[in-house]
């Protein structure tokens, strides 16, 4: 079965790092990637730009409100997504487990459906 991996974080306290903490977080997501993708368990991966690069759109209403910015009302910010394919809840908690920082919140929702979709991977420079 297919499970997303959300990765939720505070921004402020992720850009207040002390320098090295985010090569060795980044280093543990190689280290996962490589062994999901050397099992054939690998789906897409993102890591999103911060909260302000967003824009958020409200259905419901006549004239929907737009707004640019973080005003999704969470505590906590949407920093990442993983699609991983795994036996089971607990399989996938484990891999999300692997990518654990301190204030970071984990989500693992089944996929119901998936379009890996055309566009081909790559890493932009930000």
């Amino acid at each position: 079965m297919l499970y997303s991996i959300l990765i939720y974080g505070s921004e402020s306290t992720v850009a207040a790092w002390e320098p090295g903490v985010e090569e060795e977080m980044l280093e543990r997501h190689t280290d996962l990637r490589e062994d999901l993708q050397g099992q054939g368990k690998l789906g897409t991966v993102l890591r999103l730009m911060p909260n302000v690069a967003s824009t958020v759109r409200r259905a419901g209403d006549l004239h929907p409100l737009v707004t640019d910015g973080p005003f999704a009302e969470t505590k906590e910010q949407l920093m990442g997504i993983y699609v991983v394919e795994c036996e089971s809840v607990e399989e996938a908690t484990h891999a999300a487990h692997r990518l654990a920082f301190e204030g970071g919140v984990f989500e693992i929702r089944p996929v119901t459906w998936y379009d890996p979709g055309v566009i081909p991977a790559r890493i932009p420079q930000v």
